[in-house]
């Protein structure tokens, strides 16, 4: 009969344990117990990664090494001080006869006891500071990327190629987390960590980032490029990165920001070189329709239709899908004196924001704004009969001031 090393183990210990006085009853306890967990523990390692990861950057895996340096040389400090207290504790028992020493301090301990970890502090630091300046050395950098933080979705630009949008929660995501939508969210691919636009960036690049923020202070954060960093109204951070391998790499905003802060994630699209190019000129051909689509006469019935997906993905968490509005909290937009009353008033309030109302001047295109702004005016219980073009919107929307920015180099 064969006999595993757990079993051997096991029996070492439970020889060991009925020496020392316990009962075989006791013993059988505790092991049953330890089986258990140990059961647990596997099931669960089987499941989930209990670490911290490696990610697709050098920076990342910099990071990485780091973290399991200073794991392992706690690990040895836990081992060697709690393995000396428990055998102390266990074969210098009063039960055994052995007499407590009686002394009070000694000169030498405390010495040692103070350079020791002075030493292991700083051979620590030294690898973390190199890590440190590395991360924070955006020089040499092949492509520009700026996000600002909104409530609550992303802006990106590439400040080399002119591409520019927005990326929100994706319209699967944003339907099943409404209010009684009847949608089962384990039904729902990546459920709150999809967009309707990731970010695409080419492998073997070093991509410089700029972040600031629009209203509130957000963060930015992908677990795989191996940093996160605040995105404050009115400052500029900076960070870089350069993805080795292709994929698809999922984040989140991580700092609290109002209503919807659980619902804005990221997604990174990392792609070859020659993919990415394709994709620069893709977004280019689709920035030409759009621009010739803001300058065209739209039909109200063409506004309604497009501006009910606008409604539904920008304004139905707070205002409810059927304009209802929240009492007390966000008013309805069915019936409401704003929305049916003047048309200046009312795009002059989507404009700017007002309160707990975020400014969607900058968030949606001239085309969106306009359908929006239509739709609620005619839909959702309201029947005014007018309607804004997008030709004015874009004409409003250049009068909006440009925000000043100052150089900060804070991080987490």
């Amino acid at each position: 009969m064969q006999i595993t090393k757990i079993e051997l183990i096991t029996h070492s210990i439970s020889l060991l344990l009925y020496r020392g006085g316990y009962s075989v009853m006791k013993i059988k306890q505790l092991f049953a117990v330890l089986t258990l967990m140990a059961i647990g523990l596997g099931t669960a390692q089987a499941d989930y990664t209990l670490n911290l990861m490696e990610g697709v950057t050098s920076i990342s895996k910099d990071v990485y090494g780091l973290h399991m340096l200073v794991l392992w040389v706690c690990v040895f400090i836990g081992i060697a001080v709690f393995g000396t207290m428990f055998y102390s504790i266990y074969f210098h028992r009063k039960s055994r006869g052995y007499k407590a020493s009686n002394f009070h301090e000694s000169t030498k301990v405390e010495i040692l006891w103070t350079i020791i970890p002075t030493v292991i502090l700083i051979a620590l630091a030294i690898p973390a500071t190199k890590v440190m300046l590395e991360m924070d050395d955006v020089q040499d950098s092949e492509m520009t990327i700026k996000v600002t933080g909104w409530q609550w979705k992303w802006e990106y630009e590439y400040l080399d190629s002119g591409v520019h949008f927005f990326s929100s929660l994706d319209e699967a995501s944003n339907k099943a987390r409404q209010l009684n939508s009847g949608i089962d969210p384990r039904t729902v691919p990546n459920y709150l960590l999809e967009v309707d636009k990731p970010l695409v960036v080419p492998i073997n690049t070093k991509i410089r980032f700029l972040f600031t923020a629009a209203d509130v202070i957000h963060s930015w954060w992908v677990p795989d490029l191996g940093w996160k960093k605040d995105t404050i109204p009115g400052f500029i951070n900076e960070a870089w990165t350069s993805v080795e391998k292709a994929g698809t790499y999922r984040g989140q905003c991580t700092e609290l920001c109002g209503k919807d802060h659980g619902f804005m994630p990221i997604v990174v699209i990392a792609m070859e070189k020659a993919d990415y190019q394709a994709w620069v000129a893709e977004q280019k051909g689709i920035a030409v329709a759009d621009a010739a689509a803001a300058e065209k006469e739209w039909s109200q019935a063409d506004l309604i239709a497009k501006g009910e997906s606008v409604y539904a993905n920008n304004c139905a968490s707070c205002h409810m899908a059927d304009g209802a509005g929240m009492a007390g909290t966000f008013p309805a937009i069915t019936k409401s004196g704003v929305v049916t009353g003047a048309i200046d008033a009312q795009v002059d309030l989507m404009l700017n924001g007002k309160g707990m109302m975020p400014a969607f001047g900058q968030m949606l295109d001239p085309v969106d704004f306009a359908a929006v702004s239509t739709f609620i005016r005619n839909g959702l219980g309201n029947s005014v009969g007018d309607s804004i073009q997008p030709a004015a919107v874009k004409a409003l929307q250049a009068a909006i001031p440009a925000v000043e920015y100052d150089d900060d180099d804070d991080d987490e």
